[in-house]
């Protein structure tokens, strides 16, 4: 229990930037031991990507970019080079002793080395290889790179986020984070649970073939059921929900709040509180499809409402009334929250240079096997010595 769910799972990440490491973070997590493989000398290419940098404590340590550290703690590093036969050999009997290999090189780009599914297969044919790509193994862009950017536009997310064409910021904007990276990663440590089941029946591994332009149009969830089914290609509308009204952010007398009204008891329950109960039962707006129908004369009301309170006394007599309603916050604002800090989503660990590093918690509580923290993001190659021991009985190469 204290090791989590996946103890006595080997993973072998030889994956950089975000995507396949946020994968076998999640692994590292839920208690998976995860061999990151890094380039000497340089390692993941995310360890150069700074400002901000976590300075080191101990002289002689090497600074520790923050985008790195998101994605990789609970993980052990080894420096080999894939480009010289001896590392590529040590790499294969690694792969040997492994029960997942996570990879995200351009379709085919292992094979040069041996180290493609097809010919580790033959060694372990427990192995479960999963690929990550922009574009997947197959069709016509299967040999392009793919970057999150790139995929939000091509898979439709930029076209439905932003301020509608004509307003004032008017035009395509990509999300705030690499949410394609982060939703590959989710759904690749899924698919590895799934084949880690499958292997437990059949005694038999797989290979697995995830790509962010995949990912990102399967995650349009009802954006994508409503063009579906309606027909209409859906646009940008700001912070408006194309199915629910009211369900966006209104002005206070001090900024700004965000109102969720999901169904019409609790909207009758905000025209109580907002003091405009007529509105309830008012033709236009006593139903959600009747308010979609008279979205903006409803927002006018509304609007004219809403900036006679601050945002905190809106939060204050709305949560009363259990009517879904917050304010808009910054990171530390949301970090300080008091509900983010009762759950846990900042985590400090032991740094191997003696200080300590500060990290997003994982957000999963499980009640049996809970995720453990028991690594910092490593140093580049610390523990190629402690990895070949374990793994292959051999000592440092």
């Amino acid at each position: 229990m204290e090791q989590g769910a996946l103890k006595g799972i080997r993973v072998l990440d030889l994956s950089r930037v975000l995507a396949g490491p946020w994968a076998g973070q999640m692994l590292g997590d839920l208690g998976a031991d995860v061999v990151k493989v890094e380039r000497p000398g340089s390692g993941d290419d995310t360890r150069a990507w700074g400002p901000p940098w976590r300075e080191p404590v101990r002289p002689g340590s090497a600074a520790e970019s923050a985008y790195f550290t998101c994605a990789n703690r609970n993980k052990r590093s080894v420096a080999l080079d894939l480009a010289d036969p001896h590392g590529q050999l040590v790499v294969r009997e690694l792969a040997s002793k492994a029960d997942v290999l996570i990879e995200n090189f351009k379709v085919g780009g292992l094979r040069q080395y041996g180290l493609d599914y097809e010919s580790l297969r033959e060694a372990n044919a427990r192995l479960i290889y999963c690929s990550i790509t922009g574009f997947g193994q197959t069709g016509p862009y299967a040999q392009r790179p793919g970057y999150d950017f790139l995929i939000q536009g091509m898979g439709g997310l930029m076209s439905i986020t932003g301020r509608p064409d004509g307003e004032a910021g008017g035009g395509p904007i990509k999300v705030g984070v690499a949410l394609v990276d982060v939703m590959t990663g989710l759904y690749a440590s899924t698919a590895i649970l799934a084949a880690l089941h499958h292997r437990a029946a059949t005694g038999r591994g797989q290979h697995i073939d995830v790509a962010l332009l995949d990912v990102q149009v399967a995650a349009l969830a009802n954006q994508a059921s409503n063009y579906l089914v309606g027909g209409k290609v859906p646009g940008r509308m700001g912070n408006a929900h194309p199915s629910i009204v009211p369900y966006q952010d209104f002005p206070t007398a001090d900024g700004y709040m965000i109102l969720t009204v999901g169904n019409d008891g609790q909207f009758a329950r905000f025209c109580a509180v907002a003091q405009h109960p007529e509105w309830a039962t008012d033709e236009r707006f006593r139903t959600n499809t009747a308010r979609v129908e008279h979205r903006e004369e409803l927002l006018d009301l509304i609007r004219a409402a809403t900036v006679r309170r601050t945002t905190s006394e809106w939060i204050e007599v709305l949560d009363e009334a259990a009517v879904p309603c917050g304010p808009i916050n910054d990171l530390r604002q949301a970090f300080d929250d008091p509900q983010v800090r009762a759950r846990g989503l900042q985590v400090e660990l032991p740094h191997p240079d003696g200080g300590t590093t500060r990290l997003v918690g994982n957000p999963l509580r499980l009640s049996g096997s809970p995720v453990t923290y028991r690594h910092a993001p490593p140093p580049l190659g610390a523990h190629n010595g402690s990895v070949l021991l374990e793994w292959l009985g051999a000592g440092s190469r």
